[in-house]
């Protein structure tokens, strides 16, 4: 059953009406984390939920995807493109809004595939370059994440110079992300002139995130001086940044064995390799102060668990 909630109308943005939704945010897509009950709380509360379709073969990812739609009316779906498989981004461009493509060059087959079914196509970048690429690859949106954003971090400029150069160089709605966690931050790069803010970080300490609660008490603990962007946690995705709490990279370099546990990838159990890439989910054993805790710098505006719809209200006060 669809739940339908009545949003006032916020601010409108060029990515509010292309979206069709009522608030310009969007869910980072985050591998493990965004669970079903998160992307609709997000597309529930006027955004555009998101979730991962990276690691899940096509009937899998279906199967997801009309959970979600069981839930809200409103989905998009994340790939990374060293794990793709064009067999489930045909699947998720067939019933999602969305399809974001991230650490990779843009590419105008993954664009054409995605319009031919009928979903738009999106493209997160770190360089101007990279954006102009998109939108002539005929992407519909971009996202430009600047190096305060956790997890891979595929530029090396921080976020507002990134949306400036980027703003002067494409015309198609630009999604800013990178340690945006207030509202009042939201406001700052919204008048900079994005469409919209991409959060995750925030979202992780929702009620509805996937996130294992030893992960969740870490980001409530911790300020935006806490987290460092490395390439400690390779294992799996060698030589990509990514920015993750200081306190995990300590925990793991000082870990002896060559497993820190065991995890749930897309419904199969898999051992998580010392230096992993994997984050820790609710399903995750072991370990866990060990393993990949990603956080932006925004992670000092997580004071306490929420439900995902009280995040959005705080984050859209000022809008």
């Amino acid at each position: 059953m669809i739940i339908y909630k009545f949003i006032m109308p916020m601010r409108q943005t060029q990515f509010t009406e292309l979206i069709d939704c009522k608030v310009p945010i969007q869910l980072a897509g985050m591998p493990g984390v965004n669970t079903t009950e998160l992307a609709a709380a997000i597309s529930n509360s006027g955004g555009l939920g998101m979730i991962s379709g990276t690691h899940m073969d096509q009937e899998y990812l279906s199967n997801t995807i009309e959970n979600v739609k069981r839930k809200t009316s409103l989905l998009g779906v994340n790939f990374l493109i060293p794990f793709i498989n064009l067999d489930s981004v045909k699947v998720a461009a067939s019933k999602a809004r969305v399809v974001e493509f991230f650490y990779g060059d843009p590419d105008p087959t993954l664009v054409e595939i995605i319009h031919n079914e009928g979903a738009l196509a999106c493209w997160q970048i770190g360089s101007k370059e990279e954006a102009v690429q998109a939108q002539v690859a005929g992407c519909d949106l971009i996202v430009a994440q600047g190096t305060q954003a956790g997890g891979h971090v595929r530029g090396d400029i921080k976020l507002l110079p990134l949306l400036e150069e980027v703003l002067d160089s494409v015309n198609i709605p630009v999604i800013a992300a990178g340690g945006i966690g207030t509202s009042e931050q939201i406001v700052e790069v919204l008048n900079a002139g994005a469409s919209a803010v991409r959060i995750g970080t925030r979202f992780l300490a929702a009620k509805e995130s996937g996130a294992h609660p030893k992960y969740v008490q870490a980001l409530i603990d911790a300020g935006a001086e806490d987290t460092v962007l490395t390439e400690t946690f390779s294992v799996g995705w060698p030589h990509a940044h990514h920015r993750v709490l200081k306190s995990c990279v300590d925990e793991v370099n000082s870990f002896e064995g060559e497993v820190v546990g065991e995890r749930d990838l897309a419904g199969v159990k898999k051992p998580v390799p010392k230096g992993s890439i994997a984050l820790p989910t609710k399903q995750t054993t072991g370990y866990i102060e060990a393993m990949a805790l990603y956080a932006g710098e925004s992670v000092g505006a997580i004071k306490e668990t929420q439900s995902a719809a009280d995040i959005m209200n705080e984050l859209t006060s000022e809008i």
